[in-house]
C-alpha cells in the first residue's frame, strides 16, 4: 500500500452523519479560541479532530467478480458460527452461517452490502448496550435487521448492532430498495458489531480474528 492511499484511509471526507458532531467540536475551539480561553478551545479541537478520524468514509473498490459476498464493515471476526437469524425478519428458524465483525471506535463504521440484493424487510429493535464484542450481544444489544432477497431467489440478512458505547444505529435505505455489491447502507456510531447471516447452504471462507475491509474483504462465494 503506497502512502498516498494510506493518507487517503485516514484523510478520507466525512460520512454526513457526522456533521452535527463536527459542527459542534468546531464551534466550541472557536467560542473557546475567541472568547474563553485555551482550556475550551484544546478540547474543542481534539474532539473536532476525532470526530473527523472516527466519521471517515474512504472509496472502497469492491470485487467485480459476480457471486461473492464481501463484507458489510471494517473491522475483525469475533465469532463463525452457526445461529438462527433476528425473528423479526421472518427469515425461518433454521440456522445458517453468521459472520460476526467488531468494529472499534478506530475502525471505519459505514456499513456497505455484502452482495446484490433487493431489502425485503428492515426490522428495528430496541435492547440493551452490552459491550458488542461479547457473543451476546447479537441477541440482547440495540439492533437494526435488514434481509437481502438475492438475483438467484436466496436470501441473507444483516444486522447492525449497537455496543457499549454506540446508542445511534443509522440505515439510510427503505424496504424495497436495490442495492449493489459494497454500496453504502448506514453508520453505526462509535464501537458497534455487524452480523451477518450468509444463505443456508453456503460457508463462509473467514476465520476468527480475521481482519475485515468493508466492501473488500471476500467473506463467501454464494456459487460455491
Amino acid at each position: 500500500m503506497s502512502l498516498m492511499h494510506s493518507l487517503k484511509m485516514v484523510v478520507a471526507p466525512p460520512h454526513p452523519a457526522g456533521r452535527p458532531f463536527l459542527i459542534g467540536g468546531a464551534a466550541v475551539a472557536v467560542v473557546g479560541g475567541l472568547l474563553l480561553g485555551p482550556w475550551l478551545f484544546w478540547p474543542g479541537l481534539l474532539f473536532t479532530l476525532f470526530c473527523l478520524y472516527f466519521f471517515r468514509d474512504p472509496e472502497r473498490v469492491t470485487p467485480s467478480r459476480g457471486g461473492l459476498v464481501v463484507a458489510p464493515a471494517d473491522g475483525h471476526v469475533v465469532s463463525v458460527a452457526m445461529a438462527v437469524p433476528p425473528v423479526e425478519l421472518g427469515l425461518g428458524a433454521e440456522a445458517r452461517w453468521r459472520v460476526a465483525i467488531f468494529l472499534s471506535v478506530l475502525d471505519v463504521h459505514v456499513n456497505r452490502a455484502p452482495a446484490d440484493g433487493v431489502v425485503t424487510r428492515i426490522a428495528y429493535r430496541h435492547g440493551t448496550f452490552l459491550n458488542a464484542s461479547l457473543d451476546k450481544a447479537s441477541e440482547d444489544n440495540e439492533r437494526n435487521a435488514l434481509a437481502l432477497a438475492l438475483p438467484d431467489g436466496r436470501d441473507m440478512a444483516v444486522v447492525q448492532i449497537a455496543g457499549l458505547i454506540a446508542r445511534r444505529i443509522l440505515c439510510d435505505v427503505r424496504e424495497g430498495d436495490s442495492l449493489t455489491a459494497g454500496e453504502r447502507f448506514g453508520i453505526i456510531r462509535f464501537g458497534s458489531r455487524t452480523d451477518l447471516y450468509l444463505p443456508h447452504g453456503i460457508r463462509p471462507l473467514v476465520e476468527e480474528g480475521q481482519v475485515m475491509i468493508g466492501g473488500e474483504t471476500v467473506i463467501a462465494e454464494l456459487h460455491a
